[in-house]
C-alpha cells in the first residue's frame, strides 16, 4: 500500500475512514510535523537562535570549511547513481538526490529535502543521516591526530576582530536577500534560519529567543523522532 498510486492511497484512506477507521496519532504528527514541512523549519529557526556568526563575520576565510560539505554532498549523489550502472540497487535521479544530503551531516535538511524529492526513502534517509551525525565524534579524534601534530592541536584559535552589533544584524538580513534571489527554493529554511539569528542578534525579545533555542526546538524534535519512525517499515 505505501508503494501504490497516490490516487489508490486516497480511496484506501475514504474506504477505511468509512469503515470507521482513522489514521492514527502517528499518522497525524508525520502530516502536520513533515508532510507540510513545518518541523525541520521549525528546527531551523532554533538552530538559527542558537547560532553565532561572529568568528565567521571575523575570519570570513572559515566560509571553506561549510563549503567542504558541498564535497560530501555530490560524491553521495554520484555514488547512488554509480549503483545503478553496477546494477545492484537502482534509484532515480530524485532519489539520488534525497540521499546525496546525507552527506551534508544535516538531519532536518535531509529530511526536508526528502519528504520533497523521495517521501518513500523518508524514514531510511533520516535514520542514515542522524547515525551519521552521532559517529562523527568517533570518526574525526583518529583522522585528526592522523593529518595534525601535537603542537598543532594546542593551538588556541582566537576571534581575530571584535564584530559590531550592527555586522550581527545585518549579516543574516542580507544573507536572506541573497538566498531568495539566487536560490528561492532554499529560501523557507534559510529564511526560518536567518529569522532564528535575528532574534538572538536583536536583543529585544530575548525570551523568545531563549524558548525557540531550548523548549520549542525540544517539543518539535520529538515530534519530528515519531514522525520519521512511523514511516520507517520492515522492508
Amino acid at each position: 500500500l505505501a508503494l501504490a498510486l497516490p490516487s489508490v492511497q486516497g480511496q484506501m484512506e475514504n474506504l477505511a475512514v468509512d469503515m470507521g477507521y482513522t489514521p492514527g496519532v502517528l499518522a497525524l504528527f508525520y502530516k502536520v510535523a513533515i508532510g507540510s514541512g513545518v518541523a525541520p523549519l521549525v528546527i531551523f529557526m532554533g538552530v538559527g537562535a542558537m547560532t553565532d556568526f561572529g568568528p565567521l563575520l571575523a575570519n570570513p576565510r572559515t566560509l571553506l570549511l561549510g563549503a567542504a560539505a558541498q564535497f560530501g554532498i555530490f560524491a553521495t549523489v554520484l555514488g547512488a547513481l554509480t549503483l545503478n550502472y553496477f546494477g545492484l540497487i537502482s534509484f532515480t535521479l530524485p532519489q539520488a538526490a534525497a540521499i546525496g544530503i546525507i552527506g551534508g551531516a544535516d538531519g532536518p535538511t535531509a529530511i526536508y529535502l526528502s519528504g520533497k524529492l523521495a517521501p518513500e526513502l523518508l524514514g531510511a534517509i533520516a535514520v542514515a543521516a542522524y547515525s551519521y551525525m552521532a559517529l562523527v565524534p568517533l570518526i574525526q579524534p583518529p583522522i585528526m591526530r592522523a593529518l595534525t601534530s601535537e603542537k598543532e592541536r594546542k593551538i588556541r584559535m582566537v576571534q581575530l576582530r571584535t564584530v559590531s552589533k550592527r555586522e550581527k544584524i545585518l549579516f543574516p538580513v542580507v544573507l536572506l536577500l541573497l538566498v531568495a534571489l539566487l536560490l528561492p527554493d532554499a529560501a523557507p529554511l534559510l529564511g526560518m534560519f536567518c529569522f532564528g539569528n535575528l532574534m538572538r542578534e536583536s536583543g529585544v525579545v530575548e525570551r523568545l529567543s531563549d524558548t525557540v533555542q531550548n523548549g520549542l526546538i525540544n517539543i518539535v524534535t520529538i515530534f519530528l523522532g515519531l514522525s520519521v519512525g512511523a514511516k520507517l517499515v520492515a522492508d
